[in-house]
């Protein structure tokens, strides 16, 4: 039924939905998926999916279970449409990153309500969505809904350690369960706030991973009598040099049109600095500029321009007076689409040079999706009737999602977990960080705009 107002079309059942109930019950599926401990490592993801098949039971939703290693579980549930459009998949990791407790101001596995925030770890990383997506396709099953394709919910295991016993698991083992046309995933659809502009990115790119160890030999001795060739000194060396590099600075079109779209939005000197940004030789100069007024920002633009690195955990000698042989660095790389492992892993050794090694543990090359669809438009419009006036814009990722494993079955897939932000609270920041929390009207609010998207797009309105 079409909206006179031009809005979605909606039904009278759909009409009639009370949001403040459907709200209350979100709001409990994300306080209780926040309290399951799903820190990966280790993972137990299977007590999340064992939450999500008691209430898809309740609701006689049918759903698989599918355990890719002892409690490393991923659940596929489907509501089934008519066949005449090809399938859609909401997506939402069930596992969070490790939290240090005595680090936040509330407990991260508690889901209590403070501040008017729902807090934990998982709150916006990203048990938000699958609470979302839960609600949504119960309520669309409760009410009958006639949907002309599939509706399909994926809550999947391992995100946080590279998907191989989650998305990739399903894409490599059970690619019926999540084949799909398109997918909707996390980080995109938040509030970005940009001078007096309100723009909401909607992820269409994101970056590959390299994740490697640089080794350092050396020869052992005693710790009284130092020695040049000391495996802990060139690995330190190893490390300050990546510390201290900027890569070679490598522009997509996602990201320049992006910082252009800032730019038309911004007021003097912004407005011309941010468009200098895709400079090269004026690029170092702006951020360290900016790095001064605006860390954070700086950080997010900088990781956008160019391949990064990031030594995470350091190993050496077991005893103090004990000069080792070895010593080691584990390295979090990321690598801009459009560019290769080999040109990622040549950069790192023009750094580091050549007596220390390089040992890569997992990569893969990162991924665009088109943004020119009927899906993207619709996810744009919905925005701006939520939120009038503010600018939806594709956007890319430092990061990487599940999205890299199910591009791998021909999807398009979009990041579009959808919260209204308030003004002062840095949404990026929030994602591994302490104190990681949701605002409760936001998550609302994103419910909605999710539910329209979803209605609109899968049911079948003839």
């Amino acid at each position: 039924m079409a909206n006179p107002a031009g809005g979605p079309r909606t039904s009278p059942a759909v009409s009639a939905i009370d949001w403040q109930a459907v709200g209350r019950e979100a709001v409990a599926h994300l306080q209780a998926l926040i309290r399951l401990d799903t820190t990966n490592p280790p993972g137990n993801e299977r007590i999340a999916t064992d939450y999500i098949a008691q209430v898809l039971d309740r609701e006689g939703v049918p759903y698989d279970v599918i355990e890719s290693a002892p409690l490393r579980a991923s659940l596929v549930a489907r509501v089934r449409g008519n066949g005449k459009k090809a399938p859609f998949l909401l997506n939402a990791h069930t596992d969070v990153v490790p939290a240090e407790r005595d680090r936040w101001r509330h407990d991260p596995f508690s889901g209590e309500e403070h501040e008017g925030c729902i807090w934990g770890r998982g709150a916006i990383d990203m048990k938000n969505m699958a609470a979302m997506s839960l609600t949504i396709l119960v309520v669309l099953r409760r009410l009958g809904v006639r949907l002309d394709r599939d509706l399909i919910f994926a809550a999947v295991a391992d995100e946080e350690a590279g998907s191989r016993l989650g998305s990739r698991f399903l894409v490599e083992a059970h690619p019926e369960l999540v084949r799909a046309e398109y997918v909707l995933n996390e980080i995109g659809g938040y509030s970005y706030y940009f001078g007096d502009s309100v723009f909401y990115p909607i992820q269409v790119a994101e970056k590959g991973i390299c994740w490697f160890e640089l080794v350092a030999q050396g020869t052992a001795g005693h710790g009284s009598m130092p020695r040049p060739d000391n495996a802990v000194v060139r690995i330190g060396r190893a490390i300050e040099a990546l510390g201290r590099v900027r890569l070679p600075q490598h522009n997509t079109p996602v990201v320049e049109s992006f910082l252009r779209r800032l730019a038309e939005q911004a007021s003097f000197p912004q407005s011309k600095a941010m468009p200098l940004l895709l400079s090269p030789k004026l690029a170092g100069i702006l951020l360290d500029v900016l790095g001064r007024t605006d860390p954070e920002q700086a950080i997010q633009i900088n990781a956008l321009l160019r391949n990064t690195t990031s030594p995470t955990v350091l190993s050496g000698g077991t005893k103090v007076n004990v000069i080792p042989s070895t010593a080691s660095v584990k390295v979090d790389g990321r690598i801009i689409p459009g560019q290769t492992v080999k040109s990622f892993l040549d950069e790192i050794q023009a750094v580091v040079g050549h007596d220390v090694k390089v040992n890569v543990s997992e990569s893969w090359e990162g991924t665009v999706f088109n943004a020119e669809t009927p899906l993207f438009d619709l996810l744009s419009r919905t925005l701006e009737r939520h939120h009038p006036g503010s600018i939806p814009v594709p956007f890319m990722i430092p990061g990487f999602t599940d999205s890299h494993a199910y591009a791998l079955l021909g999807a398009t897939c979009y990041g579009f977990s959808p919260v209204k932000m308030p003004p002062g609270m840095n949404y990026p920041k929030l994602y591994h960080g302490h104190d990681e929390r949701i605002p409760i009207d936001g998550f609302l609010w994103g419910l909605r705009v999710l539910f329209d998207v979803v209605h609109e797009f899968c049911a079948d309105h003839g």
